[in-house]
């Protein structure tokens, strides 16, 4: 069972399900666009799983996607024309997918919708701690500790207290 999104087919759990089917076994899918969501590698994989590893595939909500029947030329065609279709609609509905993500992101932004983790309050000896760091008398790592912060986030915080203190 694969959990993973579908967007391509780095997925452990497929990369280990592919190295232990051997030929003539048999592999049931859902759906197409749960094998994946890319056009090009659906198509690709399809021709690894049938055509090198000799797999018989069944997507089950498309009877016309069983490769255990019609393996005469014209069953063949078929079932890569409706292959081809299904997989565009896959990679269709990731793009639009995406979209809508992309325009419902902007749209809380417009609306003043913060992302991310809230920033800690700094602490309470932050200002003397940076007084001292802006004065050299102590180093940005003393500065961070007596803070209890790495040094990356007190150069970091420092910025954001400069930029403030300037407006």
């Amino acid at each position: 069972m694969d959990k993973q999104s579908g967007k391509d087919f780095d997925r452990p759990q497929y990369k280990r399900l592919v190295r232990r089917m051997k030929k003539d076994d048999l592999l049931y899918i859902k759906s197409i666009d749960r094998l994946g969501r890319n056009y090009g590698e659906i198509l690709e994989q399809w021709r690894v799983l049938t055509k090198e590893k000799g797999i018989d595939i069944v997507v089950l909500d498309m009877p016309l996607l069983d490769t255990r029947r019609g393996k005469d030329l014209m069953g063949t065609f078929l079932s890569d024309i409706v292959l081809q279709v299904l997989s565009f609609v896959a990679e269709n509905e990731r793009v639009n997918i995406r979209q809508r993500q992309a325009e419902g992101i902007a749209a809380a932004k417009a609306r003043g919708v913060r992302f991310g983790r809230p920033p800690r309050p700094l602490p309470e000896n932050f200002h003397s701690a940076y007084q001292r760091w802006k004065a050299k008398k102590i180093t940005g790592t003393a500065a961070a500790k007596e803070c209890g912060m790495a040094l990356s986030t007190f150069r970091y915080r420092a910025a954001i207290y400069e930029n403030a203190k300037l407006l």
